[in-house]
């Protein structure tokens, strides 16, 4: 067929196979037993996201996933049902976050309110505390606007997280190319074109670098709160940003949750920052629990393996890149899969 006669194809339909031949090592079983702090196993609508609990422990198993963190307690009855469903049969296979009712947001006191709440739930089992990124790009006070995360009228929650001795796993923004325009220049923009509603820019939110700025002041300002910022900080674009944040905050630990995608494809730097902030990075993968997943993540963290795919379609689902593993020290992976945790999550043994 000659040149001119090549039909075009659509972005969606073009699906191109790698010629390289690389050696694949894709471990069945984490090296050292693993605490998935960050993943949602909570209920879904009526349904549960796990509908059999004793299949998902098996799993587990085979992974060698020793517990997994379900961030989607909830609170009130919904916290005591997930409690009951995963740590009354299987106490240490699981550990429960609650979550807050912002319900309260339009009361004078409702930083107090929060912190009661918080105080409740740990009372009736929760062992820490998970903030969405509805904070800061959701909830809104009785004026209508947007409630930051640095607010000073929070200051009751996170000193109340301090003095029950329970970590705060928030989760501060999403990619930083959801905050930039929707063009043939933004590398995430066939994931956005599918989902619209995780498009930030030029709406009425803050910038990206706004939401880091209330990051730095919410951890600056409550030193003594443990927070685990999710998703390497939200910001996996940017080592040297997290880990000057990590430098300043002591306060501050990370989990890796969803953001191989961004590690991988520069496996030179996340190898270094893995390796000095060993004590701070914590594992997680926020994805429904599969063992195809966490065996991606294995692969990640323990080969020296090659461009492969961090994602289970052919087409990775947040960008059209593939990654490299970063092959860990066994020192610094023991850490990361499960020391770490330990270390700040209450009942985690």
């Amino acid at each position: 067929m000659r040149r001119n006669q090549i039909k075009p194809i659509l972005l969606t339909e073009y699906v191109p196979k790698p010629k390289l031949v690389l050696e694949e090592h894709t471990p069945q079983r984490a090296k050292f037993p693993v605490i998935d702090v960050h993943n949602h196993i909570g209920r879904r609508g009526k349904e549960w996201a796990v509908r059999d609990v004793e299949k998902l422990v098996d799993d587990m198993d085979a992974c060698n996933v020793k517990l997994i963190v379900n961030l989607s307690g909830g609170w009130g009855d919904t916290l005591k049902e997930n409690i009951d469903r995963y740590r009354s049969k299987y106490p240490d296979r699981f550990a429960v976050f609650a979550n807050l009712d912002w319900s309260v947001i339009g009361e004078p006191d409702f930083g107090e309110r929060l912190a009661e709440q918080l105080e409740e739930s740990v009372r009736a089992g929760a062992q820490g505390l998970k903030i969405f990124k509805n904070l800061g790009l959701g909830v809104r006070d009785k004026d209508g606007k947007l409630l930051r995360a640095d607010d000073e009228r929070l200051k009751p929650l996170w000193q109340k997280a301090a003095e029950l001795k329970v970590p705060v796993l928030y989760h501060i923004a999403d990619p930083v190319a959801f905050f930039d325009p929707l063009d043939r220049f933004n590398e995430r923009w066939e994931e956005l074109v599918k989902h619209p509603n995780w498009h930030f820019y030029d709406r009425d939110y803050p910038s990206f670098m706004e939401l880091m700025e209330q990051q730095v002041n919410l951890l600056k300002s409550n030193p003594q709160t443990t927070f685990i910022s999710a998703h390497v900080a939200s910001y996996a674009e940017n080592l040297k940003w997290v880990g000057q944040l990590l430098e300043e905050c002591p306060n501050l630990y990370v989990d890796i949750s969803e953001r191989i995608g961004e590690l991988g494809r520069q496996p030179y730097t996340a190898r270094k920052f893995f390796v000095r902030y060993s004590d701070r990075i914590l594992f997680g993968i926020d994805v429904y629990p599969l063992p195809e997943w966490y065996r991606v993540y294995f692969r990640f963290l323990e080969t020296d393996d090659e461009y492969f795919n961090y994602s289970l379609t052919d087409i990775p689902r947040q960008g059209r890149w593939m990654i490299y593993g970063i092959y860990l020290p066994d020192e610094v992976l023991s850490k990361v899969y499960h020391e770490n945790a330990k270390r700040i999550i209450p009942g985690v043994g």
